[in-house]
């Protein structure tokens, strides 16, 4: 890889070393485990989805699509705040990517595309999902007209729809998906800061002999002076 992009020179005791003490890395795991607390609130409806045999009831169903029609048609601000999560997080790993170090590299290099494999999940599946539950667009509407001849639906971009409950447990399933995503880049943010305590720990070993040996030599050449 190219010296522009990684600094080969720079180790967790470099002084512009960003690490996982740096404010970057809290720029990271914040947005993380803010859209972690999201997702988690979404499981007690994502549940009887994907997790359970029992009969999936009408009126369950009713219920969930409320709820996320009612996300969905929130207040622009909402939106604006997600938005701004995310994009706290991408700035945080700019800012430990930027002249990074193999450390860097190897541990926010991949936390960085599992971030990015997040926000595709998000956009593709679920924005997606919430746009067709706060239309109401299932397969048996007839009360809908059907798009002209030749051209694409606007909401499902000629795409064939699924019924009400299969969308509803593909959004559940691109929740859990999301989940497992952001905990694999709180998983590797704490890896990095696994191996530097222990490059730490080797560090102040190596020192610890090193100042033995040297405490230990002059003592030696005395010796020697007096025989």
């Amino acid at each position: 890889m190219p010296e522009k992009w990684v600094d080969w020179n720079k180790t967790t005791r470099s002084k512009d070393y960003r690490g996982s003490s740096s404010f970057a890395t809290f720029m990271i795991i914040g947005p993380t485990c803010f859209f972690l607390g999201i997702l988690f609130a979404m499981f007690p409806y994502d549940f009887p989805l994907l997790w359970t045999k029992d009969p999936i009831l009408p009126s369950y169903l009713d219920q969930l699509e409320t709820h996320l029609r009612f996300i969905h048609q929130s207040p622009p601000l909402i939106a604006r705040v997600l938005s701004i999560a995310v994009g706290v997080g991408f700035l945080g790993f700019f800012i430990k990517l930027f002249r990074a170090s193999e450390s860097n590299m190897l541990f926010d290099g991949a936390s960085l595309v599992l971030y990015l494999i997040g926000v595709g999940v998000y956009v593709a599946n679920i924005v997606k999902g919430l746009r067709l539950v706060s239309a109401g667009v299932w397969p048996d509407d007839t009360a809908r007209a059907p798009a002209p001849p030749g051209s694409k639906d606007p909401l499902t971009g000629g795409e064939i729809l699924l019924g009400r409950e299969d969308s509803l447990k593909v959004m559940a399933a691109s929740n859990t998906i999301l989940a497992l995503v952001l905990v694999g880049v709180l998983v590797l943010q704490a890896g990095q800061w696994y191996a530097e305590r222990k490059d730490s720990e080797e560090y102040e070993k190596l020192a610890k002999m090193d100042s033995a040996g040297g405490s230990a030599s002059p003592t030696a050449e005395k010796t020697k002076k007096k025989q």
